[in-house]
């Protein structure tokens, strides 16, 4: 982390974290983040639901939920981005203060409610996207949509021809009643919808919470198997507070950053041995070693959002570069190599 990094980090950590974030999408529009550009070596190439990586890290949903730093996040190091979540219409979200740094935790807490400018502003951005970079578009429904399901073919109907996959978001604890669609039935007909209304033929990933037991997670696997879903994207934030030591901790909402880590491993992990799509591993990744644990345990590909609030946008080369140290290490000639490799170690 240059200097720099380290003193606007410094900086946006003394404001109101909201606040913050938008001033760090700000700055990146105006030219101050990193340039380095996807950062590959033919270790860390790989290719998840027939779309080509340059490396497997990938920028979470959330970050940028309206799509308007794509051409500034085209210049860092990720090997892909997602964005959104969009809905149909645009939506203020939950009141704030909404958003809150666990410091002690390197963890985040928020219930933003899947604020965003809507689809129409959202997919005009998505038109003018960066054309050599992999990106897909997180999929919501509004809050007070009298059918949430039906939300997600609306967005992926008016948004898919503009990007490279889409994710069925059902996993954020923010929206009330939406992880209900999480259940077997629901999530069937949901999915079975979605699927329907994929004209551009992209493809479609889920994305599950880290709330699940085993059983909830065997009836995911089972939905996943007959869908004709891409991949799943384990996991969102959780509604777990074990072991925190922020004086934020009992605030409400989703928990990501550090304290997820554990905890969406195993799912991961337990899904890796029932589904035979890729899986994309997301919660607690803020070091090459943690990447590689995903990878290890089943992933084929990691996200990360949080890490940066403590890392900044440097963090992704760093953990790029650390993974290909590992691979090398540890004798692997690609992140393929390497993909379950450590599963028993979280089962």
């Amino acid at each position: 982390m240059s200097a720099l990094e380290k003193i606007g980090l410094r900086a946006l950590r003394r404001m109101d974290p909201e606040m913050a974030h938008g001033l760090a999408l700000r700055g990146l529009r105006y030219g101050l983040g990193p340039k380095t550009g996807a950062l590959t070596t033919d270790r860390l190439k790989t290719t998840v639901a027939g779309l080509d990586l340059p490396n497997p890290i990938g920028l979470a949903a959330g970050f940028d939920k309206n799509a308007e730093s794509l051409a500034a996040l085209g210049d860092t190091a990720f090997g892909f981005l997602e964005v959104g979540a969009a809905t149909p219409l645009p939506q203020e979200g939950n009141p704030r203060p909404r958003l809150y740094r666990l410091t002690e935790d390197r963890a985040a807490i928020n219930r933003f409610g899947f604020n965003n400018e809507g689809m129409e502003a959202i997919a005009i951005r998505l038109a003018r996207r960066p054309k050599n970079r992999v990106l897909g578009l997180n999929l919501g429904a509004n809050k007070t949509s009298d059918d949430k399901a039906a939300d997600f073919a609306t967005v992926l109907r008016h948004c898919g021809a503009h990007v490279d996959f889409a994710t069925v978001n059902v996993s954020s604890p923010n929206t009330e009643k939406l992880r209900d669609l999480q259940g077997k039935a629901a999530l069937e007909a949901l999915l079975g919808g979605v699927m329907a209304a994929n004209d551009a033929d992209i493809p479609v990933f889920l994305k599950i919470a880290p709330d699940l037991s085993e059983t909830e997670v065997a009836d995911v696997a089972d939905v996943v198997r007959s869908s004709g879903i891409s991949a799943v994207i384990a996991t969102n934030t959780t509604l777990s507070r074990e072991g925190l030591q922020s004086p934020h901790k009992d605030q409400a909402g989703g928990l990501s950053g550090q304290p997820l880590f554990e905890r969406s491993t195993r799912v991961l992990a337990q899904l890796s041995t029932l589904v035979d799509v890729p899986l994309i591993g997301v919660g607690g990744v803020g070091s090459a070693e943690q990447a590689y644990a995903k990878i290890r345990a089943g992933a084929s590909a990691v996200q990360l959002y949080t890490a940066l609030v403590y890392g900044g946008l440097s963090l992704v080369g760093e953990i790029a570069r650390g993974l290909d140290a590992l691979l090398a290490r540890d004798g692997f000639a690609s992140v393929a190599d390497a993909i379950g490799t450590g599963r028993e170690d979280w089962l």
